[in-house]
């Protein structure tokens, strides 16, 4: 059981953490400033629609997140929502892509060869179905975890950083909010694909109390540490680099592979979220569903990277506001209803 619970918490961390987190413009865009409460909410929250949606997935034991989405938000609006689910994966998925292309930039490649660089072993992946990138979660993501806390307690560390002198600041609490909504419906989506993978109850929990604890903990040392070269961010694509550029060469590229990793779990937690959702009327291995998607998705990603998520995401957020309270709302509403 507790195996399978650390499964599930690394595929929530790896959809959580891909490009716009990782890179730390995602964090920015919401935080900043005087955000100690709303970190604390936002922790608080996931954890809690994290337990919603695995406890909805585990009951109807679903391949695929409509019958989740049904429960959340109702008949009625299951319809809206679907389309939006589809089209929030889909453009997440274009913004991952477009993360690589900056990524690989960053070291004088070209952006179309860092987009590419990606989208070959996307599709290999999906030939192993859901088990591929469920193991290739459960291998990279300790990596991940501690190359970015490793970094960030070295920045803060450095520079005499005081841990909790922004603790009493918050007046940017409500901004807890919409970037916890924000992140709900790709949860709906790849969690929604795991019901029937579920056998006990205790893996909810698991899952949910250490992704909320770990994404809460590295979103905090983070957004302390983006504070301090606030006036530098606005050069950098990639808030991270401000970061990296105080240490050696090799630190960055080491963490410019692992916020690759973190790129590439994220888009890979994307696309099994639509091809999942498209299996059952398409019925075609999920490689195949997989290439189609990203063949798609490719002329989108000449947008850039931090245009998408500074237009996307504060939208996304809002448009998801009703998600997030109908599944904060859920073990009340649901206490003594059989699912």
């Amino acid at each position: 059981m507790i195996k399978a619970g650390l499964k599930w918490m690394f595929l929530i961390v790896g959809t959580m953490i891909g490009a716009g987190y990782a890179s730390g413009r995602e964090l920015w865009q919401f935080f900043g400033q005087d955000s100690s409460l709303a970190i604390l909410l936002f922790a608080v929250m996931f954890t809690l629609c994290c337990a919603a949606i695995m406890d909805i997935s585990f009951k109807k034991q679903s391949g695929h997140y409509l019958p989740v989405l049904k429960a959340i938000v109702g008949k009625q609006l299951t319809g809206l929502y679907d389309w939006m689910i589809i089209l929030y994966l889909f453009t997440t998925t274009v913004i991952m892509l477009a993360g690589s292309g900056a990524t690989w930039q960053a070291f004088h490649f070209s952006y179309r060869f860092g987009v590419l660089i990606i989208v070959i072993p996307l599709i290999f992946l999906f030939f192993w179905d859901v088990k591929g990138i469920i193991a290739v979660n459960a291998f990279v993501l300790p990596l991940l975890i501690t190359g970015l806390l490793f970094v960030l307690i070295l920045f803060i560390t450095d520079h005499k950083l005081s841990l909790f002198g922004h603790v009493t600041e918050m007046s940017n609490w409500m901004s807890a909010f919409p970037f916890t909504a924000l992140n709900i419906l790709p949860l709906i989506a790849v969690l929604g694909a795991i019901g029937n993978k579920m056998k006990f109850r205790g893996e909810i929990w698991i899952a949910s109390l250490g992704s909320g604890v770990i994404l809460g903990v590295i979103s905090y040392l983070y957004n302390n540490s983006l504070i301090q070269i606030s006036d530098e961010i606005i050069l950098y694509e990639i808030p991270l680099f401000a970061i990296l550029k105080h240490y050696p060469y090799e630190m960055m590229i080491f963490m410019s592979m692992m916020m690759w990793i973190a790129i590439f779990t994220t888009a890979a937690s994307g696309t099994l979220g639509l091809v999942t959702r498209f299996r059952d009327y398409l019925r075609q291995p999920l490689w195949i569903l997989a290439m189609a998607v990203i063949a798609v998705m490719l002329p989108f990603t000449s947008f850039g990277f931090s245009t998408l998520i500074a237009y996307l995401y504060p939208l996304y957020g809002v448009l998801n506001l009703y998600v997030l309270t109908s599944l904060l709302l859920y073990p009340v509403l649901h206490r003594f209803k059989i699912q």
